[in-house]
């Protein structure tokens, strides 16, 4: 069983049990969540898909904190003007684990 859900504007494939980063959401940790835009839910062989959204599907998270993500490293150059400038970047993320999936009739 799994179902893809739109979080912030970017799309996740989500089943129980798993942990997913999205991005930062102000929440605090140990806080519960309920994620209405599920674009499609997967069952076995019953396959639910929304135009745009399904209504009775209800998949529930609870917020495990924030976290960082890699460093991302960009440079800045200028040719022949002896100028270079190294830049860091971490992205911060939420930690999710979806903790109850479940479709209604």
């Amino acid at each position: 069983m799994y179902a893809i859900v739109e979080i912030g504007g970017k799309q996740y494939k989500v089943e129980k049990d798993m942990m997913l980063n999205v991005d930062r959401m102000r929440k605090e940790k140990g806080e519960s969540i309920t994620i209405d835009k599920v674009l499609m839910f997967v069952d076995e062989d019953n396959i639910s898909i929304g135009q745009p959204y399904l209504e009775n599907v209800k998949i529930t998270a609870e917020v495990f904190g924030d976290v960082k993500g890699q460093k991302v490293r960009g440079i800045k150059f200028k040719k022949r003007k002896n100028y270079t400038r190294t830049l860091g970047h971490h992205q911060q993320y939420s930690k999710l684990k979806i903790n109850e999936m479940s479709i209604g009739t």
